[in-house]
């Protein structure tokens, strides 16, 4: 049986969102997720950036132990 392999949109209007951030405000953000399998804020890693109806939201996984993690920005 063949699966097929998780595909990601892009958005370019988020990533352009979020690179409008200053860059130490973005680091700041990345290292302020919170993970449910940790209970504790974390850092995300391996993120992607998507528009949702709440504002762009990093899609990624947890630095510590690799859970899916996000964070919601507006």
């Amino acid at each position: 049986m063949n699966k097929k392999p998780k595909e990601e949109t892009i958005s370019f209007s988020a990533n352009k969102k979020w690179l409008s951030i200053p860059a130490e405000t973005r680091k700041s953000l990345e290292r302020n997720v919170w993970c449910s399998n940790c209970c504790d804020v974390v850092q995300i890693e391996n993120y992607t950036v998507k528009e949702s109806k709440y504002g762009i939201v990093l899609h990624g996984t947890c630095k510590t132990c690799g859970h899916e993690v996000a964070r919601v920005i507006d």
